[in-house]
């Protein structure tokens, strides 16, 4: 749990945009896909983005053309550059590894603690 540790939340404008980071175990970040989850009070918990260790991506159709996932191997460090805020973006963000692929449905085999995103009208 303490492998992965996000950064980069916090009180934005509708409109606005914010970068989470997310620092990962260089031996498990070489061999993982790693995704972005988020949770919502009162929603289910929803995989909104994976970026695969040859950099492939994937995104729900939620945030689809608004957020960017990236990964920086030398630094062992994932991102999720979120633009045109929302406020049905707010939620607590989590980073997840799992070897060799990730996919709705499936059970990461790390997460980090979370940070809040919250999105004002």
């Amino acid at each position: 749990q303490e492998q992965l540790v996000e950064s980069g939340g916090g009180l934005v404008q509708a409109g606005g945009s914010l970068r989470l980071s997310c620092a990962a175990s260089g031996i498990i970040f070489r061999v993982s896909a790693m995704g972005w989850y988020r949770q919502a009070p009162g929603k289910q918990r929803e995989l909104v983005a994976v970026i695969t260790a040859s950099g492939s991506t994937n995104y729900a159709d939620s945030v689809k053309g608004r957020f960017t996932v990236s990964r920086e191997n030398a630094k062992n460090t994932v991102y999720l550059q979120m633009n045109s805020l929302k406020p049905d973006d707010t939620a607590v963000y989590y980073c997840a590894a799992r070897r060799f692929t990730l996919e709705a449905g499936m059970s990461p085999n790390y997460w980090g603690q979370g940070t809040q995103v919250t999105v004002s009208s």
